[in-house]
């Protein structure tokens, strides 16, 4: 049975099938080091892959069975014994015998008749090193374990801000209930359709579908500084109202650029939601706000938006409307194709409309509207529709 290895005292390996070099080896060694014997090949690699790993191996060449040579090598094949350092002891003196060990992995190469200083010397040397590694090692993991737990810190601090200013807005307007989370399933499943057409694939990589998922909540978040009178109207805006109400898109815009300010840098995320709060207004043939952007002028991300908005508003209810049937969204959609949507983007959508009937009835808002949107939605599940 394998015995605890002392504390402070390293253990050596001793590989020779000649009790007097054993003998010798052990008698050199004895003084500053713990040692273990193994006659042939195969018991030091047993001892070697157990649990009580020898720090360093004293390993002769010329023995029956597997020779030194072949040791060596099953041990640096083997992860769990490869950073054990190596040094032969041999009797063969040769430059090319020394090459070779040292090739297969040996750390250093000691012919005999051995001179105990300098095989002292020589372990010393090596076990120095061993532990140097071991320290840079446990460094590195314990560094690597570092920088990923700060990573999902800070993946979990985005998150959470991310849902707690889309939840402000939803505060400010109670009217939406469930449009933020459904905006941003249909943005995910429209930007996973269009992701290997040519335009949309150096952009829609998985990380950038993931970070538009998550920030696609923060689309209406300048509604919070549009007045309760006009955001709360139960009634269709006036226009000088409705001019008021478009400025949310700025608004959301200049919210995010102050909290990029407050961080100092720039950070993808917060990048997303900007474009995404400033341009899912825009229009494909450029009178859309607020700057009236045309085209591949206007951020994938707020195309998508777009599209996934539009839908959204159109199947809901609101105070001042009742929701349409999801046949007659689809119709309205088509009718914008290359005017108010990018055409590609609707036909991804006339391709995916499941989708869309799915999360909508996922994430209704609130029982009598998940029974109405069955009710209209429902019959026409599974329809295509052709562009006419």
């Amino acid at each position: 049975m394998l015995t605890e290895k002392p504390v402070g005292k390293s253990t050596i390996l001793v590989v020779d099938d000649t009790p007097d070099n054993i003998d010798l080896l052990r008698a050199v060694l004895e003084d500053e080091y713990r040692t273990k014997i193994a006659v042939n090949g195969e018991r030091a690699l047993r001892i070697a892959a157990g649990s009580d790993q020898p720090d360093l191996i004293l390993l002769d060449i010329m023995m029956p069975g597997m020779s030194g040579y072949d040791v060596c090598r099953a041990l640096k094949a083997d992860p769990h014994t490869a950073g054990i350092p190596v040094i032969f002891v041999t009797a063969m003196g040769e430059v090319a015998d020394e090459q070779l060990g040292l090739a297969l992995g040996a750390v250093d190469y000691i012919t005999k008749p051995i001179s105990a200083p300098l095989v002292l010397a020589r372990i010393k040397t090596q076990l120095g090193m061993k532990r140097m590694q071991d320290f840079l090692r446990d460094q590195n993991q314990y560094l690597e374990s570092e920088v990923e737990r700060r990573v999902q810190e800070v993946a979990a601090l985005q998150d959470v801000t991310i849902h707690v200013m889309a939840s402000l807005a939803e505060t400010r307007d109670t009217e939406t209930g469930n449009h933020s989370r459904r905006t941003a399933y249909y943005l995910r499943a429209l930007a996973q359709q269009v992701r290997h057409l040519p335009r949309f694939r150096d952009f829609l990589t998985d990380k950038n579908i993931d970070m538009l998922f998550k920030t696609a909540p923060l689309h209406d978040i300048g509604k919070v500084g549009i007045p309760d009178h006009i955001l709360l109207k139960p009634g269709r805006y006036e226009p000088h109202e409705m001019e008021i109400m478009k400025t949310h898109t700025t608004r959301g815009r200049d919210a995010i650029e102050a909290a990029e300010r407050e961080l100092g840098i720039e950070v993808d995320f917060l990048r997303h939601a900007k474009q995404i709060a400033y341009s899912h207004h825009e229009k494909w043939d450029g009178s859309g706000y607020p700057q009236g952007l045309a085209g591949e002028a206007i951020p994938i991300s707020a195309r998508l938006m777009a599209l996934a908005d539009v839908y959204d508003a159109l199947i809901s209810r609101r105070i001042y409307k009742d929701g349409i049937s999801h046949q007659e969204a689809v119709r309205m959609i088509v009718e914008g194709r290359g005017t108010h949507f990018d055409a590609e983007i609707v036909d991804a959508f006339l391709q995916i409309q499941d989708q869309f009937v799915a999360i909508a009835e996922r994430y209704a808002d609130g029982a009598s509207e998940i029974h109405d949107k069955q009710r209209r939605i429902a019959p026409f599940a599974g329809q295509t529709t052709t562009l006419s």
